[in-house]
């Protein structure tokens, strides 16, 4: 059985919808400072937000089968799953053999067939007229020619001492199945283990471990140790990261290589989707030279220190590039007219700005900044599709909730979010008719300073940012004419004076910001909820001081 990351499709492309309006946010009766919101809610949310078909086809290529029958996977075996079939009889036990003739011993061809197996995408049917079967080869191909540059002897044929069989250097992968100079019991690439940080919170260090590279593409890292980890065990960071030498040691030495050839790492596309053309560059990407065939695989894998002009001549690309074209003449790969071997003309995805491109899709959520003067606290309490990595994946079901309620932690000054299923709409309270044309009073609206309301036949006047606040609890709320008529919590306030500031009160020299009003300019005193702050950037701020660092530093009100 297969092991789906599903993401919906629905709706229009994403990036021509507005947000979703129908967001219920309540106080959270169970926190005096956090918020409630629906689960359903969100869940619309997502889908809009991933609605193009491209959301659901990475999905699909990140299926994984369950281990149980991974582990069943053995070359012959009539229970092989199809895709494992396909790769036997396109590139069976004797082209592996020819391959891998100074490989290391734990890298064997039933191994190889359980890494394929883990991933049904990989060798996977094509049902709308494509050759599964060539592009099954191509990929295969593809990934030796990488693993001969990442994990290979690199020996001149002519050396008979050392390669006394005379390989051709693209017959000489999977030499390496750990880092060289690196041993179990090892303790390195531990860089950032042990911060306060959301990827140590997502995938704390195990003491005592190392991350230094393993396996057919050098897994390294304790970050990529514990994303491997989650995709390999059902979701568990910890079997990696407290026992990294699995990759190693293991079929988890290729499914690893087999897991990034299927990953995007937005807005680098899958290598896969490069092969099999499902991935449609976008008008940039062309302008930048990034187009279908090998040299843009290597542009995924390591463009920042092997594309571009300047490193035209460099011998890793040179190298990818050798062994690729020759792997390619042995197998009789056909090479398209319009595919490029080489990603010297290229420029590397890392220099690439694809900010505002609307036809790059994103698979990271970080939470939307964007000021929202009808929610709490100006908060858009969702979260967005961003182009670079954070704590929560757009193709993991679950972290687009994870990521509003901010699970890791990641997104400082975030306000305290709870999901609950089946969040009821506040009903407002039943009030008398308006009072001289003044709208009631409603329980779920936002109000800011100088709006007005009628409430039990009396009419009150906010003095700052309010939502849920009875008129008659005092507070934020005046009462401007009429008489308490159904009581409150409290008397209500004297006639307010023109720009009354929430208590503390602060010296003089404050002035009390209003959302989507208020300008400042650097070192201007503010007051706001009860708080005060100081810009330290401006003039036109219009950011909420409570929600952005960047612009304002708070400081006590006396």
């Amino acid at each position: 059985m297969f092991k789906r990351k599903t993401i919906v499709v629905a709706l229009a492309a994403f990036y021509a919808l507005p947000t979703y309006a129908n967001m219920t946010i309540q106080p959270d009766p169970d926190n005096p400072t956090g918020y409630v919101v629906d689960r359903g809610e969100l869940e619309a949310i997502e889908q809009q937000k991933t609605a193009d078909p491209m959301y659901a086809v990475w999905s699909k290529a990140l299926e994984t089968r369950d281990n149980s029958i991974v582990d069943a996977i053995e070359p012959g075996a009539e229970t092989n799953p199809d895709n494992v079939k396909r790769v036997e009889r396109v590139f069976p036990l004797s082209d592996w053999n020819y391959l891998t003739q100074m490989a290391a011993p734990e890298y064997t061809y039933s191994r190889f067939l359980k890494a394929i197996g883990k991933f049904p995408a990989f060798c996977g049917e094509y049902t709308d007229g494509r050759d599964s079967d060539a592009i099954c080869k191509k990929s295969i191909i593809t990934a030796f020619a990488h693993f001969s540059q990442e994990t290979g002897g690199h020996i001149a044929k002519d050396n008979v001492s050392d390669n006394p069989l005379a390989l051709e250097e693209w017959q000489q992968a999977l030499v390496h199945v750990r880092e060289m100079g690196w041993s179990e019991g090892q303790v390195g690439y531990t860089t950032g283990c042990g911060q306060d940080d959301w990827q140590n919170k997502r995938w704390p260090c195990a003491a005592g471990e190392g991350y230094f590279g393993r396996g057919a593409k050098q897994l390294s890292y304790h970050f990529n140790y514990g994303a491997f980890s989650e995709v390999m065990f059902d979701g568990d960071a910890t079997v990696l990261l407290n026992n990294p030498g699995l990759v190693a040691d293991s079929w988890l030495n290729l499914a690893s290589a087999i897991w990034f050839f299927l990953t995007p790492q937005a807005p680098k596309p899958a290598m896969l989707h490069v092969i099999d053309r499902t991935w449609v560059p976008s008008q940039r990407e062309l302008d930048a030279g990034i187009g279908y065939g090998f040299g843009t695989t290597i542009n995924i894998i390591n463009g920042g220190i092997e594309c571009g002009e300047q490193n035209k001549e460099k011998g890793q690309p040179v190298n990818r590039i050798r062994y690729w074209e020759g792997l390619a003449e042995h197998f009789q790969i056909p090479i398209e007219s319009d595919e490029k071997n080489t990603c010297w003309q290229q420029t590397p995805y890392g220099s690439l700005n694809l900010n505002g491109a609307t036809d790059v899709l994103y698979t990271n959520w970080d939470g939307n900044w964007k000021y929202y003067s009808d929610r709490p606290g100006g908060y858009s309490f969702e979260c967005e599709l961003v182009g670079f990595q954070t704590a929560y994946s757009a193709l993991i079901p679950g972290d687009y909730e994870k990521c509003v309620e901010n699970f890791y932690g990641s997104h400082a000054g975030w306000p305290e979010v709870r999901v609950v299923d089946n969040l009821e709409p506040v009903t407002p309270e039943p009030v008398d008719p308006p009072v001289d044309g003044v709208n009631t009073w409603e329980a779920s609206k936002v109000y800011t300073g100088g709006d007005q309301v009628s409430y039990q036949g009396a009419i009150y006047q906010a003095a700052w940012w309010t939502q849920g606040d009875t008129p008659t609890s005092g507070g934020p709320w005046s009462l401007v004419s009429g008489e308490v008529n159904g009581g409150g919590d409290v008397e209500p306030l004297p006639e307010p004076e023109p720009t009354p500031e929430p208590e503390p009160t602060p010296a003089e020299e404050f002035i009390t910001w209003q959302p989507g009003v208020s300008q400042v300019s650097n070192g201007d005193k503010v007051t706001y909820l009860g708080k005060c702050f100081i810009a330290k950037n401006g003039p036109g701020i219009w950011e909420s001081p409570v929600q952005s660092n960047w612009f304002w530093d708070e400081i006590q009100c006396q």
